[in-house]
């Protein structure tokens, strides 16, 4: 088998990249995950962030378009928002 095939990515370097969260929605919730985003992406720009929040208002989904630059980095993002107390899922 070819392994370089194999480690191909899909997703071609740099290039934004959509990562979904989903929260409880306190106030503590949105400024944390943009907190995390700005770390991961230093050029992130919050004004494209999407908010969505659930029928009943418990729960907000935020959709964060990453500056993607390599796998490694959105496995950490991943792993850190994963984590964190305030997130119930990450996509």
């Amino acid at each position: 088998m070819n392994t370089m095939a194999e480690e191909k990515s899909l997703i071609e370097y740099p290039s934004l990249f959509p990562i979904k969260v989903m929260g409880k929605s306190v106030p503590e919730y949105l400024p944390a995950i943009l907190h995390i985003a700005h770390q991961f992406d230093p050029i992130f720009d919050e004004s494209q962030v999407e908010q969505r929040p659930s029928k009943d208002g418990n729960y907000l989904g935020i959709t964060l378009p990453i500056n993607a630059t390599s796998r490694e980095q959105l496995d950490e993002l991943y792993r850190t928002l994963s984590t964190h107390p305030l997130v119930s899922m990450v996509l």
